[in-house]
């Protein structure tokens, strides 16, 4: 069976499935989901001219002075009045301009004694210096977000001084984690000689950590065709993920449990390295992903497949993790017939590869900034060549 390339699993993968339903929350709650619906602006912003800095509210013309002061402008409490020629307000920062006033000038640059007011430095360069027009950020019905756009902290800002408390998102995604293998026991418990604690569940839920996921954990299943089919055709999730049992010795189930369980395989087996052994199917509703039982191919393929996959249904537009480019920090031999995913650290600007890249040792990627993503059949690469790479730190 030929090796499906990671583009076209990617692609199979993501089309299995749509986006999860459309609900509102509030915007509180929607920091790291993706909008599910372009948000426009309700209000202009600023809704007035307003003083960008602390001082004197005058008109341009009649520098340089001398003013007489008037009133103040505060904040929530603008001065009600007119500014007439030979006049100025005092201001402070955010507060709106008085009627008849177009420029500011700025408290440094002021003398006072008592109500009468005169240059002490260079004055405002130009009619509207220090202030902020009316609708400088934005006017009402501007868009402020795209849907698809993920909702960081500062687009929570804007919908809210746009005129939002709340915003359309789609729901959180549901993911069932399974780990399953005989040798497997609790972190924490006691082992015996041919025991080993489990990791995998754990490090998946804290690579989802950052999604909008609720986690059922399955807990770890046993090398039992009956007991795991049991757990596969009863699982309620918009995503059912598995660790160890991919592949093809006697005791690896999670295929012929999951057909059991009535789900359809649509891919086998990627051009990956680490990974290989990675499936995906469906089962009903429920998108199944059989991942590796080696903790790096955990890590990798669920950066590369579980994390857009939830990103998908969950309205990113774009849900594949990025590259970007680096220099190496020493030279990489050729690449063979798969995509390589090396560990690697970011050292002075150079990127390293980690000597060894056994696909079982976590010390080496939790030492790990970033991936140095390898083509199939990529040539030898020298110091200071450009390569790419992913960040996970």
């Amino acid at each position: 069976m030929a090796l499906l390339p990671i583009a076209e699993a990617q692609a199979r993968l993501l089309a299995l499935a749509g986006r999860t339903p459309v609900e509102i929350v509030p915007l509180a709650e929607a920091v790291g989901r993706w909008a599910a619906a372009p948000v426009a602006a309700r209000r202009t912003q600023p809704e007035t001219d307003l003083s960008a800095m602390d001082g004197y509210a005058i008109r341009f013309g009649d520098l340089p002075g001398p003013w007489t002061v008037i009133g103040e402008s505060a904040a929530g409490a603008g001065f009600p009045g007119t500014v007439a020629p030979g006049e100025a307000v005092r201001i402070f920062t955010g507060a709106p301009m008085p009627a008849g006033a177009d420029t500011v000038l700025v408290q440094e640059e002021a003398a006072r004694e008592g109500d009468v007011l005169s240059l002490a430095g260079e004055g405002p360069a130009y009619p509207g210096r220090n202030t902020r027009r009316r609708g400088l950020d934005f006017a009402e019905g501007d868009a402020l977000i795209a849907a698809g756009e993920r909702l960081t902290p500062a687009r929570i800002a804007v919908a809210a001084i746009g005129g939002h408390a709340t915003i359309a998102v789609h729901r959180k995604v549901r993911v069932a984690i399974a780990a399953t293998g005989d040798e497997l026991v609790p972190p924490g418990a006691p082992i015996g000689p041919a025991q080993l604690p489990e990791s995998n569940r754990t490090m998946l839920a804290a690579q989802l950590a950052d999604l909008p996921v609720e986690i059922v954990d399955l807990g770890i299943l046993p090398d039992d065709l009956d007991a795991l089919t049991q757990a596969f055709s009863t699982v309620e999730a918009d995503l059912l993920v598995t660790s160890g049992g991919a592949s093809v010795g006697d005791h690896d189930l999670v295929r012929p449990a999951l057909e059991a369980a009535g789900a359809t395989i649509d891919f086998w087996r990627i051009a990956l390295r680490p990974g290989k052994p990675m499936m995906a199917g469906r089962r009903d509703e429920m998108i199944v992903l059989g991942l590796p039982g080696n903790p790096v191919s955990v890590f990798v393929t669920a950066l590369l497949f579980a994390k857009p996959l939830i990103a998908h249904r969950s309205g990113a537009a774009h849900p594949l993790p990025p590259r970007r480019s680096a220099l190496l920090g020493e030279p990489l031999p050729a690449n063979g017939p798969r995509t390589d995913y090396l560990r690697a650290a970011l050292i002075d600007g150079r990127v390293h590869a980690s000597a060894i890249q056994d696909s079982s040792m976590l010390r080496t990627l939790a030492r790990s900034t970033c991936l140095i993503v390898r083509e199939p059949h990529a040539p030898p690469a020298n110091i200071s060549d450009s390569v790419e790479i992913l960040d996970i730190a």
